[in-house]
């Protein structure tokens, strides 16, 4: 048995899409959505977003209309975004479903019950959210969810930013 650097379930590069690898090489912050309704919480990590000034202020993300996020997010109407840093990968992993969280994402950290939903403790920024629209249009295969920043939480400790570019996490200071 050989041990290589090789993903053994990633495709060859000539058969992935060459949008999603068009995709992969802008750097994209990446951001934990959270939700929480009738005690039932749901996670996802979101690089696909952007956010926009204004008054008020909105993030727009593309999410998986398939997702337990999406699920819970149109019933609560309400969401965190948080930005996760540098000491977050395992985080964001665990709710990108692409490393094992025993008994659940949530329980990897502590979290903070907020009027928007959990948010986790140790992140330097999050923003608490209303969804805007129950039925957002469907761009590609995502939904282009629409969230009015209604507060936004800036802890004494800036981390520095976690970011994806091409499969890999980079640090930003």
């Amino acid at each position: 048995m050989s041990i290589h650097g090789d993903h053994p379930f990633l495709p060859p590069e000539s058969e992935r899409s060459p949008v999603r690898r068009f995709r992969g090489r802008l750097p994209s912050p990446v951001g934990l959505w959270t939700t929480a309704y009738e005690g039932k919480r749901a996670g996802l990590t979101v690089s696909s977003m952007l956010v926009a000034d204004g008054e008020p202020g909105y993030v727009i993300g593309l999410l998986d209309p398939d997702s337990d996020l999406w699920e819970t997010l149109r019933e609560a109407r309400t969401a965190v975004v948080s930005l996760l840093g540098e000491p977050h990968r395992q985080l964001a992993d665990a709710f990108g479903y692409v490393a094992p969280a025993p008994g659940g994402p949530f329980r990897l950290i502590d979290w903070t019950d907020t009027a928007w939903g959990p948010a986790p403790v140790g992140v330097s920024t999050w923003a608490g959210c209303t969804l805007v629209d129950p039925d957002p249009p469907e761009v590609g295969w995502g939904l282009q969810v629409q969230l009015e920043i209604a507060h936004v939480d800036f802890a004494a400790d800036d981390v520095p930013a976690l970011t994806h570019h091409r499969g890999r996490y980079l640090t930003l200071p």
